[in-house]
């Protein structure tokens, strides 16, 4: 059995969900927000004592598959919807700045114009610049998926080089380094 499938989901206060067996559709709904996510009907979901479980109807190698991916999704929707995600990008690179403004993210990343990044409404955008330190931009929402992908989209801009690790990165993140040419000699 799925070790991670297996694992009770622990509901949180305020927390509430709803599970369409015909369409397969769970909705989750909490302080931070509603989520939705649709799953194969042939799953079962069974709350005891708090905790909900997801139980899978054969031992086919495709339920098996989809058991621990199902539990996962509905553990990230039930934090995401009761305390919410966070991640931080810093910005490393002399002349970079970012900016924040009703959801649009400005970034000047040593390129000839500015990029204006127009960020979905679920997600919270903010920057911080502090003299001598490095930018910060904080995103927060309650949808993990689209927070990583968001994310992702932003450090795409100006990928992290090896060389002078300059470029967008996670906040506390270690970047591989290379010598350069001056390790030939």
């Amino acid at each position: 059995m799925s070790r991670i499938g297996k694992k009770p989901i622990k509901l949180a206060e305020g927390v509430s969900y709803t599970f369409d067996q015909n369409s397969g559709e769970v909705a989750v709904k909490g302080p931070k927000g509603e989520l939705k996510q649709t799953i194969d009907p042939a799953f079962k979901l069974v709350e005891n004592e708090g905790a909900l479980t997801v139980e899978r109807p054969t031992e086919q190698k495709r339920h098996k598959a989809l058991h621990g991916l199902y539990r996962s999704l509905i553990n990230n929707m039930i934090v995401g919807v009761s305390e919410g995600f966070q991640k931080q990008l810093e910005l490393v690179g002399v002349g970079y700045k970012a900016t924040a403004q009703n959801n649009v993210l400005e970034l000047s990343l040593g390129y000839s114009h500015n990029i204006w990044l127009a960020v979905p409404a679920e997600i919270k955008v903010s920057a911080q610049t502090e003299k001598g330190k490095n930018p910060i931009v904080t995103l927060e929402g309650s949808d993990k998926q689209l927070l990583g992908q968001v994310t992702a989209k932003i450090r795409s801009l100006r990928k992290v080089e090896p060389y002078k690790g300059k470029g967008i990165r996670f906040v506390g993140e270690q970047i591989r380094r290379k010598a350069g040419k001056q390790a030939a000699k």
